[in-house]
């Protein structure tokens, strides 16, 4: 009953502060300077877990003041510290740019304070408060190459490992209080693991495997395990070495020529939690705050609308979030202006768009899609709201919905072309309608000309007639009843209806036309182009003997027919 007594007066006087002076509270009208001690007063003693929860009221945690943050992080400072010449290397890169230090220092202020509040419950070093600085500047919005995210750098492998949800909506990988919580239990379960806190920063750096395989290593050939005997990385064999040196620089900044900023040991932020969809620029206004500010603090929601199915928390500063709850109860219009499409079939953006009546751009900038992407049956879009459109984005949506994209590309088919005559790779890609860097592509070569014979790999749309190859004519043979025939032109073959595979050799076969020798060198039939009967024109019969035999009227003897004739 004490606990709920202090809440609500504190969040009574709170709203006193923030409102101005009333007929109700004469001494604070009568005195601003002690409005304002009321207000400090009440940001010092709320900590970072405070939750203001506008659907069922607010509750306040109260805790006592502390000095300095500084103050506060050095005084517990756990880990043994590391002195080699290459913490002096990185101490000097510090000292000589300060105005670096200082931007990772100032943007460390909104979060610091939650992050030694999480590190003393659970009775880590304070040390570790400092490893953004080494991760991402302290960014909670950063990114890197290999597509770790946020302020402490979690792969998305890892953070799915730790809880972290990644969807269509949100990647707590960036969230604040998420990724904190989950970094802080990944860092105590490798020093567990190792029993050795440079041990585990070297795991959390390199991945817990290969410090693993590295102490084995070690172990076989006699040598010491700790951090500063194994083998490993450069990034990782100067990563604690960073850290040290971030210490040193926090345990004595005027010895480097570096100042720190004022940090207060009270929270920046408290969570204000709602059960309604709502958009980021309505919540943005609702709390007095600017666009950039409140993103800083809430960097993993990935749209536009945040929704009240995966019970948000939103970061505010402890002032705006009073001002948040007050403009939210004065507040009648509709909160959230976006809800959800599901694409029923493969289909362009700007197809899907003028279907449901909206702005392709919107449509396309929203959903951060690519120019020349289709959409999968199946994505979830978000789209605006209709005028009467008043329901909420679903539970069940919020959770399965994914995002599902391919290029917008024709389809095609694979095709092998046997030339007929020395000709240019342009002169090809002209005929077939495919440029020469698609043609060198598909036949890996970098030579721009074809050979007569050659066999020429093509892709082109399905359903679209090929032109016949130019050039002399040429023989191909098929037999039809036991008659040898002459083909004029060369047909394409389509590797995706009539591939066939070589038992023998292993290795898959393209049917390509086999282009016979001129009259008179006639080549014997095949059993595929006996079979398949591959004719695109018969012009007459060709074989002497045979055409003599039917002139005079003898039939076919066996031992002819043995020989072949």
């Amino acid at each position: 009953m004490r606990f709920i007594f202090s809440a609500l007066l504190v969040l009574t006087l709170a709203a006193c502060a923030s409102q101005g002076p009333t007929t109700n509270s004469p001494t604070t009208a009568t005195n601003p300077a002690s409005q304002q001690a009321v207000a400090d007063a009440l940001r010092k003693t709320a900590t970072a877990k405070e939750t203001i929860n506008v659907d069922q009221g607010s509750v306040t945690q109260l805790t006592s003041a502390d000095a300095d943050l500084w103050g506060r992080i050095r005084r517990d400072f756990q880990m043994p510290d590391l002195q080699t010449d290459l913490v002096d290397i990185q101490v000097n890169w510090y000292a000589q740019r300060p105005d670096y230090v200082q931007r990772m220092t100032e943007r460390s202020q909104k979060y610091l304070y939650h992050i030694v509040e999480e590190l003393e419950a659970r009775n880590m070093p304070t040390e570790l408060a400092l490893l953004p600085f080494i991760e991402s500047a302290y960014s909670p919005q950063a990114l890197s190459v290999s597509k770790a995210a946020g302020m402490w750098q979690f792969m998305p492998g890892t953070g799915r490992t730790y809880n972290l949800k990644q969807n269509m909506w949100q990647d707590e990988r960036r969230d604040v209080l998420a990724s904190t919580s989950a970094a802080l239990d990944y860092l105590l379960r490798l020093h567990d693991m190792f029993g050795d806190w440079q041990l585990a920063l070297a795991a959390y750096n390199w991945g817990e495997g290969n410090v693993q395989r590295a102490i084995a290593r070690n172990e076989a050939a006699g040598l010491p395990t700790d951090y500063l005997s194994l083998r490993m990385p450069n990034e990782t064999r100067n990563y604690v070495p960073k850290l040290q040196a971030v210490k040193n620089i926090v345990m004595n900044p005027q010895m480097y020529g570096l100042t720190l900023p004022t940090i207060p040991n009270h929270p920046y932020f408290v969570t204000v939690t709602m059960s309604h969809d709502i958009d980021v620029d309505m919540a943005t206004k609702l709390a007095n705050l600017s666009t950039e500010e409140f993103r800083s603090l809430n960097p993993s929601f990935r749209k536009p609308v945040i929704l009240g199915a995966t019970q948000p928390q939103i970061l505010l500063p402890f002032d705006n979030a009073s001002a948040f709850e007050r403009n939210l109860k004065a507040y009648s219009g509709s909160l959230s202006s976006w809800t959800t499409y599901t694409v029923d079939q493969r289909a362009t953006p700007a197809a899907i768009a003028q279907k449901i009546g909206v702005d392709a751009d919107t449509l396309m900038e929203v959903n951060k899609i690519p120019v020349g992407m289709l959409l999968k049956p199946g994505s979830t879009i978000v789209v605006p709201r209709g005028s009467d459109d008043d329901e909420d984005i679903s539970a069940d949506v919020a959770e399965s919905a994914v995002l599902a994209m391919e290029p917008d590309v024709p389809d095609t088919r694979k095709m092998l072309i046997r030339v007929r005559r020395n000709q240019s790779m342009a002169a090809i890609a002209g005929r077939y309608g495919v440029s020469v860097g698609q043609l060198k592509a598909w036949n890996r070569t970098c030579h721009d000309q074809v050979s007569r014979g050659q066999v020429v790999v093509l892709h082109v749309p399905v359903g679209k007639a090929m032109p016949s190859e130019p050039g002399p004519e040429r023989l191909a043979t098929d037999v039809q009843g036991g008659g040898v025939q002459k083909i004029v032109g060369t047909r394409v073959a389509d590797t995706r209806s009539e591939s066939r595979y070589d038992k023998k050799k292993g290795r898959g076969h393209s049917p390509v036309v086999k282009v016979a020798e001129p009259v008179g060198k006639i080549s014997k039939p095949t059993a595929s182009t006996a079979s398949k009967g591959k004719v695109t024109k018969v012009v007459a019969s060709t074989s002497g003997k045979a055409l003599k035999a039917a002139a005079e009227g003898r039939p076919k003897t066996a031992a002819n027919a043995k020989k072949g004739k």
